[in-house]
């Protein structure tokens, strides 16, 4: 077991969470430090996003408590959830078909202070700024993902939500953005992020959280991987 810190910039305790009558988180407890980057795994199914979205407010039914820098959050709506700091990028990306590049990346809000400048991001995904008239969905499946990152690193949020930013891309897009968050840590962004690609995760992650059937059942450090690889396969069936 880690040890506990007295004041984690996330604190989850107990967390439940359903579709309807579908039981998804059976009492979900974690900690994420201001500037960590912490990554959630498990097979698919076991409650990762879930356990994001829930903490965003859109999974609608949901007890237990979400603490940001000791302020509850279970009862608030995602777009106070948001105002308070905190930034969601899903799976799907949320690219609206309608509107090209540029619109895309100034959709949402300026919700704080401290959010990266459009020149800022256009350094760090280049591709961006060359395609900013093009319709979004028209991009490829890693400028999409770039955009989507982009356009919360625009906001002022502190802590970042990350689900499967790698999936179906090719490596040397993984890379860029492997590098991408290493660089928002060192800029002390705060990162959970959903993962299924271990060996990735391992080039960015503080620490670890192992899910199974909505709940964590491991965690640790990443200097404990190596140690934990054996039980990390049976987990993860890999």
């Amino acid at each position: 077991m880690l040890e506990r810190t007295a004041s984690p910039l996330l604190a989850i305790e107990n967390l439940q969470a359903w579709y309807g009558e579908s039981h998804i988180l059976h009492g979900m407890n974690l900690e994420v430090q201001a500037g960590e980057v912490v990554t959630l795994l498990g097979r698919n199914g076991a409650g990762k996003t879930t356990t994001l979205k829930s903490v965003m407010g859109i999974v609608p039914q949901r007890t237990g408590s979400v603490r940001l820098e000791g302020k509850e959050l279970i009862k608030l709506t995602s777009d106070k959830i948001a105002k308070a700091g905190i930034a969601f990028c899903p799976e799907e990306r949320g690219i609206f078909a309608s509107l090209d590049v540029k619109e895309n990346l100034f959709l949402p809000p300026e919700l704080k202070p401290g959010g990266l400048s459009a020149s800022r991001i256009f350094e760090l995904f280049p591709n961006i700024k060359e395609r900013l008239r093009s319709q979004g969905t028209k991009l490829s499946g890693g400028e999409q993902q770039m955009l989507a990152i982009g356009r919360i690193l625009r906001t002022g949020a502190r802590l970042l939500l990350l689900d499967e930013p790698t999936e179906g891309l090719a490596p040397v897009i993984i890379q860029q953005i492997g590098k991408t968050i290493q660089m928002l840590k060192s800029q002390g962004f705060t990162i959970l992020l959903v993962e299924q690609n271990f060996r990735f995760a391992s080039t960015v992650a503080d620490r670890y959280y192992i899910m199974e059937h909505g709940k964590v059942v491991e965690r640790f450090k990443n200097s404990e991987l190596d140690a934990k690889l054996e039980k990390l396969h049976e987990y993860l069936g890999v």
